[in-house]
């Protein structure tokens, strides 16, 4: 993972011209929520089962620990030229005007991944941006940049495909609150 130089812009720009995941707060408190009812659930199931020890309660216990860690979304980040995403343990950033790749990984959830050419990369939900059109402006110039300086080899396809939907999401919303559709 590179790091950025003293006249670069990165993760220490100014806080004026940062947007970030409005909606995080509310997805961790989700995550919470939801690990702490499963614990509840396992420890009342324990308790008329009759076999509620403290060995047991520090295994459920664990269980919805590890759940919460599973369910907790990493803290997403730009600013002009840069994207980063804070999970529990670390922090990754790209340079979004230096990117070399962006393609889309498929599994349970499709993910975007970002390579950048000093090394960084990050790996993030699409619909973040989707979701947040400051982080994807942001994001959009630094691809722009990117594709101009002709750095981005792989990857115009997705940025595209994303783009088409950023536009559709907010073309939604748009005819949903005027009240269109």
């Amino acid at each position: 993972m590179g790091s950025p130089s003293a006249a670069s812009t990165g993760p220490e720009s100014a806080p004026n011209s940062l947007a970030h995941a409005h909606d995080w707060g509310d997805e961790c408190r989700d995550a919470a929520l939801c690990a702490g009812l499963l614990l509840v659930l396992l420890l009342l199931v324990d308790v008329f089962a009759g076999g509620l020890t403290v060995p047991r309660s520090g295994l459920w216990t664990g269980l919805g620990a590890l759940l919460f860690v599973v369910l907790l979304p990493p803290r997403v980040t730009a600013g002009p030229g840069w994207l980063a995403t804070r999970g529990l343990l670390r922090t990754r950033w790209v340079r979004t005007d230096a990117l070399v790749a962006v393609r889309w990984v498929d599994g349970v959830s499709r993910r975007l991944l970002l390579r950048d050419a000093h090394g960084g990369h990050v790996e993030l939900d699409p619909d973040v941006l989707t979701r947040h059109p400051d982080l994807w402006h942001l994001f959009d110039e630094g691809a722009r940049v990117s594709a101009e300086r002709g750095l981005l080899l792989c990857g115009a396809t997705a940025v595209r495909e994303l783009s088409r939907r950023v536009e559709g999401e907010t073309a939604r919303t748009v005819f949903r609150i005027s009240g269109l559709r």
